[in-house]
């Protein structure tokens, strides 16, 4: 038996009660003979009720002490859950992300991982013991600062450890019972996936699916480390995201794996630009300045009359504000007329690497929305995945009506969603 890295959501040590489940299934792990690392977010709503008080506080929290306070919530679910396993006679031992080695750049309340340095978990696992680490958070190599991975970052924190440690695999532990062909809140008959490729994953987490966060995911391509996504509320089996179908029984990729969608996002568009070269490249730097990822952008035919254009993208709502300010600055040196500015509209995704050599999906998806009645505003696509942007309101009829066209629908009962968020 070799070693496990175990991740557990928010909704799964919600309470005291849920803690204690959690610390049995981690302790019969180790009773089957494995080493055990545990990465634990923050009880329940824990995070967004610091974030409120925050808030309450200081409109503008400063990126250093709220960062501090954020990561207390990690904390005290890490010593809460260590506290429960030395109850059921086994000894734990907790970590702070610093502690266990996590070091990331310097960028507040989004930092990205630099690199794991785990040798206090080894430790740890040498003597026995199970290592219980706080998730989301990190250390700043340049100034030792406390930083923060940014919302989801556990199962980034969960995947980093697993390649660090050389772990056989990464369990992600949630309130579903895997991953499904659409959000089992929006769409009752969605059907859960026994294995997915990481590429196909990447699309879903990229288009709005909230199982796993994307760079998670793409921390684990990169170090071709298995993600196991579970419920820790079923013993049921998940469903495992890998290069390669894991165990003896091999999975046939589907031509279409699932459903996405993202009502997250605003969409901007800049009327009146002058069509011609450098243009776009001055909104998109004075965006990208402002430290803003967008992500579709559509172009209009220029007039031939007046030689102007419209460009439309969108970007996360959180940012939407901070953008039209730094456009609005740089409107004298561009020179367009005006901003747009539309936080009423959603994101619906079709992902599958099948449909790269499966004449008529597209057809057959833009056929869907059309019999449900959705106007379409945007259009994007890759090899293995057509995304569209519709009003907000559409979204979960849009959604429902995708997934039954491409036969997606299960026949069996409809999913559980065993705390309420699908996270």
């Amino acid at each position: 038996m070799g070693l496990v890295v175990q991740k557990y959501g928010g909704s799964s040590v919600a309470d005291a009660e849920g803690i204690k489940r959690v610390a049995k299934r981690i302790v019969d792990a180790k009773k089957n003979g494995h080493q055990v690392v545990v990465v634990v977010s923050a009880m329940g709503d824990t995070t967004d009720e610091l974030i409120d008080l925050a808030e309450q506080v200081s409109p503008i929290p400063a990126g250093r002490e709220f960062d501090m306070l954020l990561t207390a919530g990690e904390r005290i679910s890490m010593a809460l859950l260590a506290m429960a396993i030395k109850n059921l006679g086994h000894e734990a031992q907790s970590f702070t992300g610093s502690q266990a080695g996590v070091i990331t750049d310097s960028v507040h309340n989004k930092a990205r991982i630099i690199d794991v340095t785990p040798g206090r978990i080894r430790t740890a696992l040498d003597e026995g013991n199970i290592a219980i680490v706080a998730g989301f958070q990190g250390v700043s190599q340049d100034k030792k600062d406390i930083t923060t991975l940014g919302r989801g970052g556990s199962d980034t924190t969960a995947v980093a450890l697993a390649a660090a440690l050389d772990a056989e695999v990464c369990e992600i532990y949630t309130d579903v019972d895997g991953v499904f062909t659409a959000d089992p809140r929006v769409v009752k008959k969605a059907k859960k996936i026994d294995w997915i490729s990481f590429e196909d994953m990447l699309e879903l987490a990229a288009s709005g699916s909230k199982v796993l966060l994307h760079r998670c995911v793409e921390y684990a391509r990169r170090y071709n480390i298995p993600i196991h996504v579970r419920s820790s509320f079923s013993g049921l089996q998940g469903t495992w995201v890998s290069n390669e179908p894991q165990g003896e029984r091999k999975v046939e990729q589907a031509i279409i794996s699932g459903v996405a969608h993202d009502t997250s996002e605003a969409k901007i568009t800049v009327v009146g630009v002058p069509d011609k070269p450098g243009e776009a490249a001055a909104i998109f730097r004075a965006v990208a300045d402002a430290e803003i990822n967008i992500d579709m952008i559509v172009q209009n035919v220029s007039a031939a009359s007046t030689g102007l254009t419209d460009i439309s993208f969108t970007l996360p709502k959180a940012e939407g504000r901070k953008a039209i300010d730094a456009l609005e600055r740089a409107k004298g040196a561009i020179g367009f007329e005006s901003l747009r500015y539309d936080d009423q509209i959603g994101k619906i995704s079709l992902v599958g690497a099948g449909m790269k050599t499966n004449p008529g999906v597209t057809a057959s998806f833009f056929q869907a929305l059309s019999d449900a009645g959705v106007n379409i505003e945007l259009i994007s696509t890759s090899e293995i995945r057509i995304s569209v942007v519709t009003r907000a309101d559409d979204v979960n009829e849009a959604v429902t009506a995708v997934h039954t066209a491409f036969g997606l629908d299960s026949d069996s009962d409809e999913a559980v969603v065993y705390g309420g968020t699908g996270r």
